[in-house]
């Protein structure tokens, strides 16, 4: 299996980047999120997953180790494909769908394009006692340059996906002071720990905090504009 890739961003889309790594451009499929968090040009390490399937060979590329190992989990489930698994964790963080699966949060799982009621409950019901429990949250406190990087990298992400320049800013800020606070602890996921330290990516194995902090706002922004 192909557990990680580090190379340049040859490109990102909307759920997808190209990463060049010994001269050979890999095409992997990520969470909007992920994607937003890239920067052609730049260099980037992400976690991934290679699924086989007769046809294809896929990759699959995660901020950090636990989305990847949330990915993988939920495909134990009876009808959850890869594709699914990557829907659920463009919805919700690893954290969230631990409390939403742990819990039995059905309307939380049902957010998730392709799952109805009784998927969401063979969800919980094949998972509930495998999925763990939420890591809470270590710190409330996020360096403000980093925080204001990922507003930015968010803002940008959601006009270059159709919405206005003035949307854009109101569901950032409008989801910012909740989200910067509730996920700046797990943003230190296959880091040091140090919020100073974690301004570049690609440095220590994952995009660093600020990534986390990305994908947290974009998803929440996303939520704000859909209401």
């Amino acid at each position: 299996m192909i557990a990680s890739v580090r190379g340049l961003v040859l490109s990102a889309g909307l759920d997808s980047a190209v990463i060049e790594v010994a001269g050979v451009g890999l095409l992997l499929h990520t969470t909007a999120a992920t994607a937003a968090s890239l920067r052609p040009g730049t260099e980037a390490t992400l976690t991934t997953t290679l699924v086989v399937r007769e046809e294809s060979l896929t990759l699959y590329g995660f901020a950090d180790e636990d989305e990847r190992m949330i990915f993988t989990q939920v495909q134990t489930v009876s009808g959850v494909g890869p594709r699914l698994a990557l829907s659920m964790l463009a919805i919700h963080a690893p954290d969230g769908l631990r409390r939403a699966i742990s819990g039995g949060d059905l309307a939380a799982l049902t957010k998730v394009p392709g799952i109805g009621r009784k998927g969401a409950e063979r969800i919980v019901l094949e998972l509930r006692d495998k999925i763990g429990v939420p890591s809470g949250v270590v710190s409330t406190e996020v360096a403000r340059p980093a925080a204001d990087e990922a507003s930015a990298q968010v803002r940008d992400a959601l006009v270059g996906l159709g919405w206005s320049s003035r949307q854009a800013e109101d569901a950032v800020e409008a989801v910012r002071p909740t989200v910067i606070g509730n996920e700046a602890g797990n943003g230190s996921n296959g880091s040091n720990g140090s919020n100073g330290s974690n301004g570049s990516n690609g440095s220590n194995g994952s995009p660093g905090s600020n990534g986390s902090n990305v994908s947290a706002l974009l998803r929440a922004a996303l939520r704000e504009l859909g209401r």
